[in-house]
């Protein structure tokens, strides 16, 4: 097994040492260096070797490589816990975005080992994927491997429209299920991802002997809550935190901005209280007011014949027209993606402002249409919009929520996740540097593909993804997160 990389007082002094007398492959100069976990904030130069951090110092240090960050922040690369868009486009957009680590948590994939084997040495960002609760049931009740849902072109995907989402599994069949799941574990899956509400099928018996099964194997479970029913937008909540109490497991409620909607506050306090208690429960959100899926999926179904008034919420990529009665019907049967317009300003900001909440893009794939602005601007946004020119986040506590935050969510599954998410040395060399006094997000419903301004540089392991504000073509430093199992298990 690789070890930890996170380091430790001995590894700590011998980079010392090394960095004092030879040059580093890298050196970053007269930058402000922020680090959420220590609390950094500071003027400090840094020395990259062999894709690690070498030296944070104040001393003068000298390197091969030279990059001048007077005026820039240089902070750890952002991890985005949910990013749909695992394609060749959508990374190059989070790249300019600050992201070094995109992750598909919520969806995930199945089956788990040729995923990843598509992706090694193709990749500018670090990547990693959960197992995906709704494709393995798929695999079981259709004998279909999906791969990546998201990515698959629009209309395409065989078991989203199908009656099988719709079925409630037998006793066996959950146990069968289960095992399939396991087995994506073993390939390296990073937990389950559950989207509960694309699933409607699935019994609340299913889903707690999954939770079950997730405890069992020490892995979180990230969900995406079941639609809103009798117990209003908390309900949902209190299904999954009662079986993470029930059964140990870990848990991540995904987008708590659109599944709580103006619920926020008190399923924010939900997540607080569980966690005050003694549970492992995280959230996170994007901050947008609109979001988007497939019209096709099953969280349409209650949308079935309103009128033209409730329609006009919904805007079909590439249209300025929002859809009514007859285009509705005509999307729904052609599939592909929407945008869902309608939640309130108010409400989104005052989740962007929860420290607590870790940030997550929730990015659509680029890969086919522009959708969502989400997936090329949600970390861009946060600093600029939110921190900078609203001031309802200081921008240490925003960049916590986009590195150490989601770092530690990772880790407990994926070790390797240590050595991310910080700006110290024996650190990974996965580092956004930005203008503080710039960085904005440029992307809009308009226009979903325009990339955010203020990356200057941006490393992947020690290696130039943006230099000088423009991507870098032909590297591929973008490394798997996989789950590190104990070797006696």
């Amino acid at each position: 097994m690789r070890p930890t990389p996170r380091p430790h007082h001995l590894l700590a002094a011998l980079l010392l040492t090394a960095a004092c007398s030879s040059p580093h492959d890298m050196v970053i100069l007269n930058g402000r260096v922020m680090d959420p976990e220590t609390g950094l904030d500071a003027p400090r130069n840094v020395g990259v070797s062999d894709g690690t951090i070498t030296a944070v110092t104040e001393d003068e240090i000298t390197g091969r490589d030279t990059v001048d960050a007077t005026g820039l922040v240089v902070a750890p690369g952002f991890i985005d816990l949910h990013a749909h868009g695992q394609d060749s486009i959508s990374e190059r957009l989070q790249a300019l975005d600050g992201v070094t680590t995109a992750l598909e948590m919520e969806i995930g994939v199945y089956p788990v080992a040729p995923w990843y084997a598509s992706r090694e040495g193709r990749t500018l960002l670090n990547f990693g994927a959960t197992v995906s609760h709704p494709n393995a049931r798929t695999r079981l009740l259709l004998g279909i491997d999906v791969g990546h849902q998201p990515t698959l072109p629009p209309g395409e995907n065989e078991s989203m429209g199908s009656d099988v989402i719709y079925r409630e599994l037998e006793n066996p069949e959950v146990a069968e299920l289960a095992a399939l799941m396991e087995q994506g574990l073993a390939e390296g899956g990073l937990g389950y991802g559950f989207g509960i509400t694309y699933t409607p099928g699935a019994s609340r018996s299913e889903i707690l002997d999954l939770f079950e099964s997730a405890a069992a194997h020490g892995v979180p479970a990230y969900v995406h809550l079941r639609a809103a029913d009798g117990g209003g937008n908390l309900g949902p909540f209190q299904e999954v935190i009662a079986n993470a109490a029930a059964t140990g497991a870990a848990l991540h409620i995904v987008h708590l901005n659109s599944s709580a909607d103006e619920s926020a506050m008190d399923a924010v306090a939900l997540v607080r209280g569980a966690a005050a208690r003694g549970l492992d429960v995280t959230t996170e959100a994007y901050p947008y007011t609109a979001s988007s899926t497939f019209i096709e999926s099953a969280l349409f179904d209650p949308w079935v014949g309103l009128d033209d008034e409730a329609y006009q919420r919904l805007q079909w990529p590439g249209q300025e027209e929002r859809l009514n009665t007859r285009t509705f019907a005509e999307y729904r049967e052609q599939g592909g993606w929407v945008v869902i317009h309608g939640r309130n300003e108010e409400t989104n900001e005052w989740i962007v402002a929860q420290p607590d909440v870790i940030a997550a893009s929730d990015g659509i794939p680029f890969l086919h249409v522009s959708v969502h602005p989400r997936g090329a601007g949600t970390f861009a946004r946060i600093l600029g919009h939110y921190s900078r020119d609203r001031g309802v986040i200081s921008l240490m506590d925003a960049l916590a929520k986009m590195t150490i935050l989601p770092a530690r969510r990772v880790q407990g599954a994926a070790p390797a996740m240590a050595g991310k998410g910080r700006v110290q040395v024996g650190a990974d060399a996965d580092l956004a540097l930005f203008d503080p006094e710039t960085v904005l997000d440029m992307a809009d419903y308009d226009a979903p593909a325009t990339p955010s301004r203020g990356f200057l540089h941006v490393l992947v392991g020690g290696t130039s993804v943006v230099r000088d504000g423009s991507l870098v073509e032909g590297v591929f430093p973008g490394r798997a997160i996989r789950r590190e199992m104990d070797p006696a298990s």
